[in-house]
């Protein structure tokens, strides 16, 4: 069994054949693996941890690309499963000229969102240490009683919950049910990695402490909020702090926070006990920041994903004036 079991959305990017230009005006994509859920496990993989993945794709020649590349990586993908009823979905996607996106989703709806409480496997969330999941998994259609069915099992088995918002409007049906969706799958977890936006998009103000004060429960033990060039900062119930990041030249920022969630996983699924730790938190944020930086540098999310060993590089180096690898 996995020690940590993805949840979630599996699809294809499309990423643009240029840069600097929006979505009308690229001539060109390429096919390549995504879905934030799937980013976190193929990055767990490739930094040593065993991982899952549960989710639904279509029974279509994209879905078993998907599956195939999971596999391919190491992945479980034992409870992953083919939809009739709908095909896999696809996001196209622009980039500027620092790495920043721009979407168009095609999933109205995508398989992914069909996934049934039946058709999660309840005995690898109970045998695992870390389930993580992502917002679009709480929107009005199956998957939401299939994550939340998910969740119950986790939390009743002692299986720590981690989750990143991963906030994308133009799935939502207007500004209100996404901060629904945003708050109701925070409200669930004991880890959250949250960007800036997303963080005042929830609270109503760019305060980072005071965003925590609005936003934390009782079960909340780790938040971390990623602020791009500026790193990190984290906070749990007993210490906060910030954590530079690494200068790179950023071409594409897709996966960047996935690889960041997969950094923090990789050490709290070798040792639950470092989220008491201040400075293992301090230690597990700087690997994170290291490979969310790693990942910039290259075009696509699964294929940008660094190995463990580029990690330790960037890390032994420290912050220099850039680290960048070939795309």
């Amino acid at each position: 069994m996995a020690d940590v079991i993805c949840l979630g959305e599996l699809l294809i990017d499309f990423a643009p054949l240029q840069s600097g230009v929006g979505l009308r005006a690229v001539e060109g994509f390429k096919k390549l693996p995504g879905g934030a859920p799937a980013n976190v496990a193929v990055g767990l993989r490739r930094f040593g941890i065993d991982s899952a993945f549960m989710g639904k794709v279509g029974n279509d020649a994209f879905g078993h690309f998907l599956a195939e590349t999971l596999a391919q990586e190491g992945v479980d993908t034992a409870a992953l499963h083919f939809s009739d009823e709908a095909r896999t979905a696809l996001a196209f996607i622009a980039l500027g000229a620092e790495g920043e996106r721009e979407f168009m989703f095609y999933c109205h709806p995508g398989a992914d969102m069909l996934l049934r409480p039946e058709e999660i496997d309840v005995e690898a969330i109970r045998a695992a240490k870390v389930i993580q999941f992502g917002s679009l998994s709480l929107r009005p259609v199956p998957i939401r009683e299939a994550t939340l069915h998910a969740l119950d099992t986790a939390r009743k088995a002692g299986c720590l919950i981690s989750y990143d918002p991963n906030l994308r409007l133009s799935l939502w049906s207007d500004e209100q049910a996404a901060r629904d969706g945003l708050l109701l799958g925070l409200a669930q977890a004991d880890i959250v990695k949250i960007s800036e936006d997303e963080l005042e998009f929830l609270s109503g103000t760019k305060d980072l402490q005071a965003s925590v004060d609005a936003l934390r429960h009782p079960a909340l033990r780790l938040l971390v909020v990623t602020r791009g060039k500026r790193g990190s900062w984290y906070w749990t119930p007993g210490a906060a702090g910030e954590v530079p990041s690494f200068d790179v030249e950023a071409v594409d920022t897709t996966g960047a926070g996935d690889a960041f969630v997969a950094g923090l996983l990789q050490g709290i699924a070798r040792n639950p006990a470092v989220l008491d730790d201040p400075d293992g938190i301090r230690a597990l944020c700087r690997f994170a920041n290291a490979a969310g930086a790693l990942t910039a540098t290259a075009i696509g999310a699964i294929p940008a994903l660094p190995g463990l060993r580029e990690v330790e590089q960037i890390l032994d180096a420290g912050d220099t004036d850039e680290h960048q690898r070939g795309t």
